[in-house]
């Protein structure tokens, strides 16, 4: 239990140290962001990606007279859902009632508060946190529905630039592909911080929450995975590969690395959901930075690590992303709610030996899809070429439209 007067220190302490803070880069993901009274929303993503910033951004820029409160201040141990009635006091005593909650996961049972208050009808809700509770399927559960979930990524090419004072060119494409966007990670360059977070989200967001016995198993398989992206995988192969006892095991892990914002698993193209399911999925990181801290056997393949930054700028805009696979393959099919949106080879250098086979997989999944354009995306080179009435845009990363 806290007392109503540790409380009030707490939240005062809190807005003064928020007045003080330097926020940083001003994150372009802010003007999107808007609040439903009847429904919470919650600011996901993997960890240090920069939510606790935007949530004091979000609430300095628009909301400077409401009510915030960080639960990992250790003035707040045990802080218990009994407690939730001394803080609507000091809410109601409020004129805005507007409500920013950080990393409200540490206390159980908060999704009943935060479901009374909606009930209510009283109060604005924003709630970051780093758990993977706050990702998963059950949020939909415990709060039926009445929340909108916002991504929030590292920082962007685009934001990389500006945080790091480039020009948008090959060497800052370069540049970005090889540091990533961890916002503390780009401070200090110090790659530990990125093998720590990998470590964090392994023990700490899965092990300790889904009781994970074999921790060696999954860090073994987050390993294997990080040094493998743009690879298709199958939870058959890998469970020969790294030993593990059953498939089911090794499908579990990638909805716990899946759900922990560590990794992404794209489906082939099919209209079959059931061949969805049984082909091989392609591997991507959340980073290209933590992928090189991380890796164990990149031998200077720039390829993958490109193809795997090309498909983050795409997932920031674009939940629905598949390959294409016949005769050949297309990189991505990208889709949003109206229907297909952009077919996308990635090739990190265009030559003699690969041009025929890049333009092929694309020519074929144009067709297929009765797709009059489509863009492949190169390290540095720009061109175009039309067949038949289907056109290839040719672009470098740094001149894709943000």
């Amino acid at each position: 239990m806290i007392s109503k007067d540790l409380l009030v220190e707490v939240v005062e302490s809190q807005k003064d140290d928020l007045n003080k803070k330097l926020l940083g880069l001003e994150r372009t993901e802010l003007e999107d962001y808007s609040l439903l009274q009847s429904h919470a929303l919650i600011i996901s993503g993997i960890r240090r990606c920069g939510k606790s910033t935007l949530l004091v951004q979000l609430l300095m820029k628009q909301f400077p007279q409401a009510f915030y409160m960080n639960f990992e201040d250790p003035r707040l141990y045990g802080f218990a859902l009994a407690d939730f009635q001394k803080l609507d006091i000091l809410i109601e005593e409020l004129d805005d009632k507007t409500i920013f909650f950080d990393e409200i996961q540490v206390v159980n049972g908060w999704e009943r508060y935060v479901r009374q208050k909606l009930d209510q009808g009283l109060s604005n809700l924003v709630i970051t946190g780093s758990n993977a509770s706050l990702l998963s399927r059950e949020l939909g559960t415990k709060l039926t529905g009445r929340h909108v979930t916002r991504e929030l990524f590292p920082f962007s090419y685009a934001q990389f630039c500006q945080f790091e004072d480039l020009k948008k060119s090959p060497e800052s494409t370069r540049d970005y592909m090889s540091l990533g966007g961890f916002p503390e990670y780009l401070k200090s360059k110090r790659q530990e911080l990125l093998h720590q977070l990998l470590d964090d989200i392994l023990l700490r967001d899965i092990a300790v929450r889904y009781r994970v016995r074999d921790v060696k198993s999954l860090q073994n398989l987050a390993i294997y995975l990080i040094s493998n992206v743009a690879k298709p995988v199958s939870g058959n192969n890998l469970r020969k590969t790294l030993e593990i006892k059953a498939t089911s095991t090794v499908m579990e892990y990638f909805s716990y690395l899946e759900e922990s914002w560590l990794f992404f698993f794209v489906s082939k193209f099919s209209y079959s959901q059931r061949k969805q399911l049984v082909n091989p999925k392609k591997v991507y990181a959340i980073d290209t930075g933590l992928v090189t801290a991380n890796t164990r056997s990149f031998s200077g393949d720039d390829g993958r690590r490109f193809e795997n930054m090309v498909f983050l700028h795409f997932r920031r805009s674009y939940s629905e992303i598949y390959y294409f696979s016949e005769k050949g393959e297309c990189d991505f099919v990208v889709f949003d709610r109206k229907g297909l949106v952009a077919l996308v080879q990635v090739c990190w250098e265009l030559n003699m030996d690969n041009i025929k086979r890049e333009l092929d997989g694309l020519w074929e999944a144009m067709r297929f899809f009765d797709q009059k354009e489509a863009l492949l995306v190169t390290f540095s080179q720009e061109d175009q070429f039309v067949q038949d009435g289907y056109a290839i845009k040719v672009l470098p990363f740094y001149q894709l439209p943000v």
